[in-house]
């Protein structure tokens, strides 16, 4: 038996900018959205004006309403959220990281693997385009055997203010590795098809919020200054799978070198290419057909929503009955190899990582 998109009952926890993205997204998808939750009361009166529904202060009231929920909040409070949400088996997309901790995040997969709830972890660059033409030649076996990713995800300024919950550990959990470099261990993750990983080892560092004075250009918010800052603005670091493939990640918020979000899919019959953000995507091999030679294809895609089809597959998913604990699964072995990388770079050694 199914279940409309329509008769989904929808609310969201978390009424900044991301969650009111989302709320746009439901509209769009003709999705019930029936109300929504922050601790602010200026996000509160914002949310209920742009949207003409209930707000609310506690986040059991906006529960005893809906079917499923969509949670925005700062990482530190997804815990409470998620797991209440799963108490009540009531449907959760969660946004990234799944927790600001490892042992948070490990609390969370517990209490969804004891709901009969469905539950997804917003890693919506999956749903790109250009990813989905990659996952679908690597399937194919176009690629041949696929080796080794080359994950970046590089801004040459692009810090959020100083002060904010982005920039102090004990909410965010971290900075540019657990802000960006989730998405990019997802997105190299799930190309190698969810590998278990075997170690990690990396180097985070905090070379730029730290100063009193930067030219920071694409700083948003406002600015506390170095004390208002406590976390890494770049990592990089190496990823060992079971199997022997390899992952090399480079994150920043904060470098002196151009942006660069460059994804390099190397496999034994070709490698894919692609940018993160704009799309762009080529193919790169060799033949003996003729004279040995390079060849060189460049593939154009259209460019999508990513989080609209990443809300698209949620409430299908709800809607077809298809509830499992796949995506949760994923996001906590991405958990697992940012904790780490962080362990790493505290101790200068190699982290197994137990995926047990």
């Amino acid at each position: 038996m199914t279940t409309p998109r329509g008769d989904i009952r929808t609310g969201i926890v978390g009424l900044g900018n991301i969650g009111r993205y989302h709320a746009e997204r439901l509209l769009e998808l003709d999705v019930p959205l029936v109300g929504g939750m922050d601790v602010a009361a200026d996000a509160r009166t914002r949310f209920a004006r742009r949207y003409d529904v209930d707000v609310y202060d506690d986040h059991h009231e906006l529960y005893d309403a809906v079917d499923a929920i969509i949670i925005t909040t700062p990482n530190k409070y997804h815990e409470e959220y998620a797991v209440d949400a799963f108490d009540r088996d009531l449907h959760v997309l969660l946004e990234k990281p799944l927790a600001h901790s490892l042992e948070s995040a490990e609390r969370i997969a517990s209490a969804a693997a004891d709901s009969d709830a469905y539950c997804m972890v917003g890693f919506n660059n999956r749903f790109a385009n250009t990813v989905r033409v990659v996952r679908n030649r690597i399937e194919r076996g176009e690629l041949g055997d696929v080796s080794h990713i080359e994950a970046n995800y590089v801004r040459r300024r692009g810090i959020p203010g100083r002060g904010s919950w982005f920039t102090r550990r004990q909410i965010s959990g971290g900075g540019a590795l657990i802000d960006l470099g989730v998405h990019a261990i997802d997105l190299a993750l799930y190309l190698l098809g969810d590998p278990t990983v075997a170690e990690v080892t990396g180097v985070t560092r905090g070379e730029f919020g730290s100063r009193e004075e930067y030219a920071y250009l694409e700083m948003w918010g406002d600015d506390a200054g170095p004390a208002g800052f406590d976390v890494d603005d770049s990592a990089s670091a190496f990823i060992r799978t079971a199997d022997d493939r390899t992952i090399s990640l480079e994150v920043a918020w904060a470098t002196n070198r151009p942006e660069n979000n460059e994804f390099v899919v190397r496999g034994t019959e070709s490698a894919a290419m692609f940018d993160l953000l704009d799309g762009d995507l080529s193919v790169h091999s060799a033949s003996t057909a003729g004279p040995d030679h390079l060849e060189d294809t460049s593939i154009e895609t259209r460019q999508n929503d990513t989080h609209t089809e990443e809300q698209r597959a949620f409430f299908d998913s709800i809607a077809a009955g298809e509830v499992d604990n796949e995506s949760i699964q994923q996001a906590l072995t991405v958990q697992r190899v940012i904790d780490g990388i962080y362990r790493s770079s505290e101790t200068g050694r190699t982290i197994a990582i137990d995926e047990e």
